[in-house]
């Protein structure tokens, strides 16, 4: 049974929001604090993690909170966990954080309770970071709350500050070659957002890397490079795969499995009342139309 997401937020909500992304804002760090960010061949950098959420299809409540760690430069699945959550926040642009940041975070807690040695050294986040109404997206939530360094990767542009996916932009994109081109998101305000990049040379869509915490927009950028083996880096992309995957497994097979014992009851009473209408037991037992299916809200906040 789809669930439907809770209602808008009150005015007071809103302002509080505001007020806590201010507070935690100020705790931002946007400079390499680790030896290995520094250093050429990222030496020293053992463990990435990815981060992401999926949602079941028609549901905008009940989703799958994934974390992932990653060997490097391997890039190899040394830890996972998917977690079927309920989000009560409702969807808000630019409070991204919010609704999906409290799920996450635990998973993080959960890890260094049960296995602090594969803590990952950085977090790359499916959103944005300080590319971000506020200079404090997803990626800066989650790296201040858990003090580690994360990095936002998103697959769309976010239009703040006087980003804009106009003919210009466009054209920008066009000139990235190869795997690795970047160019600078600068902001009408004359602060460099963030970098487009094109992580693989057969892509035609660029990701849009930005700062979450504790780490430089050029060591970030080189991170994403390092770590993408197709568009989406591997973190981000094993998180999301395995997280999929958890949904199908565990919640769309044990709904086909309780469709086809509902099946199976109404053959059976089609043979003991056969005046009974199958059209009519049909239309009975489906209770309420579904709701229209809707995607996922995007992760660019």
């Amino acid at each position: 049974m789809a669930h439907e997401a809770p209602g808008p937020p009150l005015q007071e909500t809103l302002s509080c929001w505001e007020r806590e992304q201010a507070h935690l804002k100020a705790s931002v760090i946007d400079w390499d604090t680790e030896a290995w960010q520094r250093d050429s061949d990222f030496a020293g950098l053992l463990r990435v993690g990815g981060v992401d959420i999926s949602f079941i299809k028609g549901d905008d409540v009940r989703a799958c909170a994934s974390l992932v760690v990653l060997s490097y430069p391997e890039l190899k699945v040394l830890y996972e966990e998917c977690r079927m959550v309920n989000l009560t926040a409702p969807y808000v642009s630019g409070f991204l954080a919010f609704r999906e940041v409290p799920f996450l975070v635990d998973a993080i807690q959960r890890l260094q309770k049960k296995e602090p040695s594969l803590m990952p050294q950085v977090l790359l986040v499916d959103g944005n970071g300080v590319l971000h109404h506020r200079g404090f997206g997803v990626a800066c939530h989650i790296g201040v709350l858990t003090d580690l360094p994360c990095v936002g990767v998103a697959k769309k542009l976010l239009q703040v500050d006087g980003l804009k996916n106009n003919d210009l932009h466009k054209e920008k994109i066009q000139h990235l070659k190869m795997g690795g081109d970047t160019f600078p998101l600068l902001s009408d305000s004359g602060t460099i957002l963030g970098m487009a990049l094109k992580s693989h040379s057969k892509s035609s869509k660029p990701l849009y890397v930005s700062v979450g915490h504790k780490v430089s927009l050029g060591a970030a950028v080189r991170l994403i490079q390092a770590c993408c083996r197709y568009r989406i880096p591997e973190p981000i992309r094993q998180a999301d795969i395995r997280s999929r995957e958890y949904i199908r497994r565990t919640v769309e097979l044990t709904n086909s499995q309780e469709g086809g014992q509902e099946r199976g009851y109404e053959r059976l009473r089609q043979k003991q009342n056969p005046t009974l209408s199958p059209t009519r037991g049909l239309r009975e037992s489906s209770g309420e139309e579904r709701p229209p299916e809707n995607p996922s809200p995007g992760h660019h906040s």
